[in-house]
């Protein structure tokens, strides 16, 4: 990055507009500036680069060089997920405040994962045998609840030539050699992965199993599936966060998600207080020992609303790789499709339905269908579990938002404004909501407990 690759010759808030060599690459990561802003190549025009940038680009002006990373926008993965604070594009928030204090600075630069701390590996393979890709090499105790499973990084495939012993590693510390058909290559206990792309896996698996949630209106009328989708709409004050609060608390998943997209900070602040000190009741320990936030609150940039969707699945994904039930938060996607419209606006787009953009639909396909279970490369069972919160002004649910997640969506559980204001909770309509895992759980009630669940 010691070379810049383009020169900013238009600013629009988070949009820049820059000129320069061909060679930059769609969806890259760049670095704006001396303080090196994180921000995304959205457009290719010839020599024309258009730039979004996921920090505060107040004071920017032209001639500003734009600094090429030749890689998309990734996250890290590897041990130091679980009870981490992020925000959308993976900055951890503890250690950005004991760096920096309470306020993110322009350029902040901290890795995402601790690089000190070590981690007991236990190994599960045998040297001389041939593994692909997904492949587990062994094991580390994340936390109290949950074993992380060190799995072979997605693309690399050969003989595991060395493998190390038990013992206690950092997470860049080579922990297995593995030669593959051009060279041999280290793999440590981190991988990068682009938060765009998903996650491979062997097959879909049917969905079958409920998601059991602990709300007792949801679990007996409305039930989801484990690897499905449901939206949660309700106008202002229905309790869409507190209804995602008490499945995240609640519910059987292994691992929960969640992603504060565009927000109030105090509901953020909410989370952030009580899981820590809520105790899981299946295990005794507390709730946060299983659990990842993404918190990217209403006041930080549109730009990394975006990111923090991605960021948020592709964790996900990558828990789900290693054979856990990961239920996943977002709150709320309406914040992310406004994000989008404020970008497209920007870019000067053709504007569709109410002013959002024409990729709408597409964008909110593309996340609600990574949700799923699956079989891993490794052989093992996953999920990744979808549970949306969409925020329609007025309670209007023929709004855009709403109805393309309806679309894309198997449950729709609509929150009402009369049911909350007589402080019924979770204000569940019952007219209004409707589940099409009815049929796919009753066959799962009647083998697992012999009764007729219908």
């Amino acid at each position: 990055m010691d070379n810049p690759i383009a020169i900013v010759t238009s600013i629009n808030g988070p949009v820049l507009h820059a000129r320069g060599e061909k060679t930059v690459l769609m969806s890259e990561l760049v670095g704006i500036g001396e303080n090196r802003l994180v921000g995304e190549v959205i457009g290719i025009n010839q020599s024309e680069i258009t730039l979004q940038v996921f920090e505060e680009t107040s004071g920017m002006k032209p001639g500003t060089p734009v600094y090429g990373t030749g890689a998309p926008l990734s996250v890290e993965l590897g041990p130091g997920l679980l009870t981490g604070i992020f925000d959308g594009i993976q900055r951890p928030l503890p250690a950005a405040e004991a760096m920096y204090g309470s306020f993110i600075g322009p350029g902040m630069v901290i890795p995402s994962l601790d690089r000190e701390k070590k981690w007991h590996f236990t190994p599960s393979a045998q040297p001389g045998n041939l593994i692909g890709f997904g492949f587990e090499l062994g094991s580390v105790p994340e936390t109290d609840l949950i074993v992380h499973r060190v799995l072979v990084p997605i693309g690399i495939s050969g003989e595991l030539t060395w493998l190390a012993g038990e013992g206690n590693f950092t997470i860049l510390e080579p922990i297995a050699r593995i030669r593959t058909e051009t060279d041999e290559v280290e793999v440590t206990m981190m991988q990068r992965w682009p938060v765009r792309q998903p996650r491979p896996s062997v097959e879909q698996l049917p969905k079958n199993k409920p998601l059991v949630t602990g709300q007792r209106v949801l679990d007996s009328f409305f039930p989801i599936v484990t690897g499905g989708t449901a939206a949660i709409p309700g106008g202002f004050g229905t309790g869409k966060t507190v209804t995602q609060h008490q499945i995240a608390k609640w519910s059987d998943a292994d691992i929960v998600v969640y992603i504060g997209c565009g927000e109030r900070g105090n509901e953020i602040t909410q989370v952030l207080q009580e899981f820590p000190n809520l105790i899981d009741p299946r295990n005794g320990h507390p709730l946060i020992e299983r659990t990842v936030i993404i918190a990217n609150t209403s006041n930080m940039q549109v730009a990394a609303r975006d990111a923090s969707i991605y960021t948020g699945i592709t964790i996900a994904e990558y828990y789900r790789d290693m054979g856990y039930d990961v239920a996943l938060m977002a709150d709320s996607t309406s914040r992310w499709a406004e994000a989008m419209r404020e970008i497209s606006g920007r870019l000067q787009e053709m504007p569709a339905q109410e002013g959002f953009p024409a990729h709408l639909s597409s964008r909110l396909a593309e996340f609600y269908e990574r949700a799923g279970r699956v079989k891993t490369l490794s052989g093992r069972e996953g999920s990744v579990s979808i549970i949306g919160a969409v925020s329609p002004p007025g309670g209007d649910f023929s709004e855009p938002v709403t109805q393309y997640t309806r679309q894309y969506t198997r449950i729709f559980w609509a929150l009402d404004k009369t049911l909350a204001s007589a402080r019924h909770f979770p204000s569940i309509n019952w007219l209004s909501s409707h589940s099409e895992y009815i049929d796919s759980v009753s066959d799962w009630w009647q083998k697992e407990t012999g009764f007729d669940w219908r």
